[in-house]
């Protein structure tokens, strides 16, 4: 998955003391017409990204410092990356009114790019993606929260954690991270698992999938969610593995479970346009070994209904 970066490791702990150096890497994100679009260097044939650092991008920040542009967000091994503040990125990268599509200002031999390239091909380090989609999860959280929304009041960095604070009413906001399950539902006495896809969206094969509501756990969120996308009933709940999703703030967890009762599916049209009963050997995967959903998918095409029994 895209989290698995080993032997590097992630470490997000929060220390708001950590100042910018000339070598440590900077996230930049805009918004564009066609999403959120990042700042990177791609070399086309080997596929290669690479990140601005602190000297190279340190004259670009509208005549801010780099203690004022700047926040530290994580390090993943030797590297510290710092994400370039919304309120900053929008103002300083602008796009040229003659050119449309083209940026001003930026730094030498660096382009914005669609986030969405990372869904289509692989580039290469592995943890700069998975670093790009985590920047982005805390990039929108620091865009939503500039103003308290109790009074109004344009919110602050808290100084020991995490957190925007309001310096009028004190409210306190954290980064927001949604559950959501995504759950292979299989029928052991046909060794069939369900497949599906999404009405609008991604385009490949996916599984059943959704967030959890206030008041439910996670299992409930399972046994409801496949009632409503495929009318099924459920049973044999087992838990599989997490996966953070920073392109839309999740935290994914991923069930399997068995079909109880009858088997015909009864398909939410307004969601999915597919939803069928599918062998191993039939199984389509996606066409990047990112996600949670689809190492679901790659472990029952190669194993069948047993392996889902491993946990």
């Amino acid at each position: 998955m895209l989290q698995d970066i080993k032997p590097l490791e992630l470490k997000n702990h929060y220390d708001p003391t950590i100042k910018p150096e000339n070598n440590d890497l900077v996230i930049a994100f805009v918004c564009a017409d066609k999403g959120k679009e990042l700042l990177i260097n791609i070399d086309e044939n080997s596929k290669k990204i690479t990140y601005p650092t602190v000297s190279e991008i340190q004259y670009y920040l509208g005549g801010h410092t780099v203690d004022e542009a700047l926040i530290y967000i994580f390090s993943i091994g030797k590297e510290r990356f710092f994400l370039l503040r919304p309120e900053i990125a929008d103002k300083v990268f602008v796009i040229d009114v003659d050119e449309k599509s083209a940026y001003t200002n930026l730094p030498a031999n660096f382009e914005f790019e669609l986030m969405a390239i990372f869904r289509r091909e692989y580039f290469d380090p592995q943890h700069y993606v998975y670093a790009a989609y985590t920047a982005l999860q805390l990039h929108e959280w620091y865009q939503v929260t500039k103003f308290c929304g109790k009074c109004g009041a344009l919110n602050e960095d808290h100084k020991s954690e995490r957190a925007r604070i309001c310096p009028q009413c004190g409210n306190v906001i954290y980064p927001r991270i949604n559950p959501a399950v995504i759950i292979g539902v299989t029928d052991k006495e046909t060794n069939k698992m369900i497949l599906t896809k999404y009405r609008t969206g991604f385009a490949h094969n996916a599984l059943v999938a959704g967030f959890t509501e206030i008041g439910e756990t996670l299992e409930e969120t399972v046994k409801r969610e496949v009632m409503e996308e495929v009318g099924l009933e459920v049973t044999n709940i087992r838990y599989y593995k997490s996966q953070p999703w920073g392109i839309a703030s999740d935290i994914l967890a991923g069930f399997f479970c068995d079909v109880a009762g009858k088997k015909d599916i009864t398909m939410d049209q307004s969601e999915l346009k597919y939803a069928e009963w599918v062998s191993p050997e039939d199984v389509q995967l996606q066409p990047l070994e990112y996600s949670l959903t689809n190492e679901m998918m790659k472990l029952f095409k190669e194993k069948g209904y047993v392996g889902t029994l491993q946990n």
